[in-house]
């Protein structure tokens, strides 16, 4: 069913869900929503599936028609979204007509904002993923590209919750504002070290530890760049291997990369360790000139907020 047409595909939209799990083998990206907190919790206001594919709006300016009667839900960068004009409420779930008009203008705080539909967008797979990769020109409605002006986006059958929902209209869903990030905070990121930090001197490890990064206006889906401090390992480099999300990359100018959803499936770079997957999405939000420090964590210490993040969405990655 028809649920949206694209009149203004604003800077960035890609199409995203949470991405191709197993596909690196093959030299094919992860992909997927680079936020994954603001994704979920956009899936589970209008009781989608948790894969469900939604919009990935960078930005900002993109503007909508309508085509449908039921649901949106807005989470992520607040980019002043209007319905008709009227300010639209953002973290709850929100009825819409057909022949309303949605519009995003630039962001205030964050970087992304996320869409979505009730039922969740109705896009072909490729290797189990919707997700748009623009680096692999795969998924999508273009080959990996931005949405166009005159896309028309249509929605999956409406679940069972979801329609219960819907025919509710009295009964917002909406996210408990414990949950809804502040985007102009301090970013602190926990490291948990991999193997390859014994290549570091503890010099350099508590030189990178206790400076603060400048986010660089070259980061996109495959990594934060970051300026500040240069560190140096002892190694020039390794073997290309695999590359795990958030990892830690440092190149020989020293200024670190962590490496997020679009990121290259091989490197040959040291690593000094991964970022907590849970603290990815506040990265993903973060704007040219932001500031970022890290400290050290271990993997019990995440791991068990990760695990709430995952068995409360529905998360099987």
């Amino acid at each position: 069913m028809a649920a949206m047409e694209v009149i203004r595909p604003g800077m960035l939209t890609l199409i995203q869900d949470i991405g191709r799990y197993g596909a690196g083998g093959q030299g094919v990206s992860q992909g997927g929503a680079v936020d994954l907190h603001a994704y979920c919790w956009a899936n589970y206001l209008l009781a989608n599936k948790p894969n469900s594919a939604m919009l990935e709006i960078t930005l900002g300016q993109a503007e909508f028609q309508i085509l449908y009667d039921g649901q949106i839900a807005v989470t992520g960068a607040d980019m002043q979204p209007t319905l008709d004009g009227s300010p639209l409420p953002m973290w709850q779930s929100v009825t819409v007509k057909q022949g309303q008009h949605l519009v995003f203008g630039f962001a205030r705080t964050g970087l992304r904002t996320y869409l979505a539909i009730q039922g969740g967008l109705d896009v072909p797979l490729i290797m189990g993923s919707a997700s748009a990769v623009p680096r692999n020109q795969l998924g999508g409605l273009h080959q990996g590209k931005g949405l166009e002006k005159g896309d028309i986006l249509s929605t999956k059958q409406v679940s069972v919750d979801a329609l219960h929902i819907q025919h509710e209209q009295a009964i917002t869903r909406q996210t408990s504002a414990r949950f809804i990030p502040d985007y102009s905070t301090p970013i602190q990121l926990r490291v948990i070290e991999s193997y390859q930090h014994q290549s570091f001197p503890e010099g350099e490890k508590q030189r990178f530890y206790a400076s603060r990064y400048t986010v660089s206006q070259e980061t996109d889906r495959m990594g934060c760049r970051l300026s500040g401090e240069p560190i140096h390992a002892e190694i020039e480099g390794i073997v290309s291997e695999g590359i795990a999300l958030g990892a830690i990359q440092i190149p020989p100018n020293g200024q670190p990369i962590v490496l997020l959803n679009d990121r290259q499936t091989l490197g040959g770079y040291p690593k000094l360790g991964c970022v907590a997957r849970v603290d990815l999405p506040r990265l993903a939000q973060a704007r040219p000139g932001t500031d970022v420090a890290f400290k050290r964590a271990t993997l019990a210490e995440v791991s068990d907020q990760w695990l709430q993040f995952s068995l409360f969405f529905g998360l099987s990655k």
